[in-house]
């Protein structure tokens, strides 16, 4: 069997815990900001855990975890 590849989207914008969460950036804080509120803005600050659904995902598309 040949290696498989990590996707490279992935590489970039997921991180895995030691516990094997994964960690993202929230999307929607690029541009655009004066028409989000400050409440949205503030709640969205920082990264947050992928839920378990989508995590399961993320890792096939890893094979062989993320550095």
């Amino acid at each position: 069997m040949p290696k498989l590849k990590t996707k490279s989207g992935v590489k970039k914008r997921f991180k895995i815990t030691a516990t094997g969460k994964i960690k993202h950036g929230v999307a929607g804080k690029r541009h655009r900001l004066i028409s989000h509120t400050a409440n949205y803005i503030r709640q969205n600050r920082g990264t947050s855990v992928l839920s378990d659904a989508d995590t399961r995902t993320v890792k096939k598309w890893a094979p062989y975890g993320l550095d």
